[in-house]
């Protein structure tokens, strides 16, 4: 066997493995007995019968393509293991040629993992996002879902508005025929919530004391055995009530909040909600770092690394799908998305990731980053606390499934990914700085803090330093 390895591409090369007749010969033999395996061949066993019988139950041409193919593979691999080539996918056959002087010639494309030697300047680079401001809007809407824990309910003398709440005598029927199981007295309903049946909050809306409202609604699938879906809706309005929500008085914040007074409670709120969308804004500010950095990069990812990451996440994809029990066209219907479309997502993704994935790693061997000890651990520690095991038990499970170099490859790319956004400056519209340090919440020596600061990712809706 003879190799020629030629540049095809800045990241493929062309393996040319030249066979010899000689050396297919032995291929041919092995080649014709898993034929005749295969074959009822009368007065021998499966398997059993000579090279020569079987070249002329099947022709000459049709063994020797066989033997081609049989030893196709432990050839590419032998090829590939003498040019010290790593391939980044599997290898595939672009051609094979008969020589003139016997035996034949098989082009082989390697696609190599992309590695790039220099990558742009990225210090003092500005990325412009949006400023993490806090609204005054925004805390008072804080405020009032801490108020409306606490609303009083009062009868009002006016037609219902959204937010209101009614008592009513509820009844549906359909085709004449009263549904039982839909049926409610003195039901104090919240016009809008949505939290009953489909149809009703329309109705409601505009009632007035002694009013009877009536229009179409729906009832939940499997709700009665005869009466799903579309029914009239009839419903007696015996009382309106509107919320009254006390008013933020330091007493009201100091009975039912751990503050004092409602300017430490507002004054909290606010640095809460900046926390959070300082933290946001970091997020977002480091993502366009990368993303303006790899865009800046000239990389032609070559086809077949698209191809095979691509055919990744549609495995992944209908693997999460196959366990939900929903199929690829119902998911599609679902999403709003036809095929082509999909494909398309499916492969910007894949294009976007490895892009990425290229620019990151480039950095690593350029600058010469390395995990230290103290780094290996800390995510060796954070695995464990997600997963309830000890480190040492985490540790032993990464070198038994051959992961560590996983680990430590998630390790170099996410301090490349700090490394771009460390040297950039995040700015606004207006080309000016933007201060993006945490917002360190509370007093640390406050037996309170805990409570007060809540978690990190704290959903904006909630109120904090609520009592139960």
């Amino acid at each position: 066997m003879h190799t020629e390895v030629s540049e095809t591409g800045r990241f493929e090369r062309t393996l040319t493995i030249q066979l010899e007749e000689s050396e297919l010969e032995a291929a041919k033999t092995k080649a014709a007995r898993k034929l005749s395996g295969q074959m009822k061949i009368k007065g021998f066993r499966p398997g059993k019968a000579p090279r020569s019988i079987v070249e002329r139950m099947v022709g000459a041409d049709q063994l020797r393509s066989e033997a081609i193919e049989d030893a196709i593979p432990a050839t590419v691999g032998a090829a590939i293991d003498e040019s010290g080539l790593d391939p980044a996918t599997i290898p595939s056959v672009s051609a094979i040629r008969d020589r003139d002087e016997g035996g034949v010639e098989v082009d082989v494309l390697v696609t190599l993992w992309p590695v790039l030697d220099a990558i742009p300047d990225f210090d003092g680079r500005t990325i412009e996002i949006e400023p993490p401001v806090v609204s005054q809007e925004e805390i008072d809407h804080q405020v009032d879902a801490l108020r409306n824990q606490f609303a009083d309910l009062e009868d009002v003398d006016r037609a219902a508005t959204e937010g209101d709440f009614v008592t009513i005598d509820l009844s549906a029927h359909a085709d004449g025929v009263n549904i039982e199981q839909a049926a409610a007295n003195d039901l104090l309903y919240e016009i809008g919530s949505r939290s009953f049946f489909p149809g009703l909050d329309e109705i409601l809306v505009g009632a007035g004391v002694g009013d009877v409202m009536e229009g179409e609604g729906t009832l939940p699938d499997g709700f009665t055995s005869d009466g799903d879906g579309a029914v009239t809706l009839r419903a007696l309005v015996k009382e309106v009530k509107a919320k009254q929500l006390p008013e933020l008085t330091d007493e009201f914040v100091s009975d039912v909040t751990e503050f004092d007074t409602a300017d430490e409670l507002i004054a909290t709120i606010e640095e809460n909600l900046r926390g959070y969308r300082i933290e946001a804004a970091q997020s977002a500010f480091q993502e366009k770092a990368v993303e303006q950095l790899v865009a800046d990069v000239d990389l032609e990812l070559p086809q077949a690394l698209i191809d095979a990451e691509a055919e990744a996440r549609v495995r992944n994809l209908l693997t999460r799908l196959e366990s939900d029990n929903i199929g690829l066209e119902d998911y599609l219907r679902i999403i709003g998305r036809d095929q082509a479309d999909f494909v398309d997502d499916i492969r910007n993704q894949a294009i976007s990731a490895l892009s990425t994935r290229v620019v990151l790693e480039s950095l690593i061997a350029i600058d010469g980053m390395g995990v230290d000890e103290d780094e290996y651990r800390a995510a060796l520690e954070s695995i464990a606390t997600g997963s309830e095991m000890t480190i040492d038990d985490v540790e032993k499970m990464l070198e038994e499934s051959g992961q560590v170099e996983s680990l430590t490859g998630d390790i170099l790319r996410r301090k490349a990914h700090d490394r771009i956004a460390d040297a950039a400056v995040p700015v606004d519209a207006e080309g000016n700085t933007i201060d993006l340090t945490p917002v360190a919440v509370g007093d640390e020596d406050d037996e309170g803090d805990e409570d007060t600061n809540g978690d990190d990712g704290q959903d904006e809706e909630s109120s904090p330093g609520i009592e139960e």
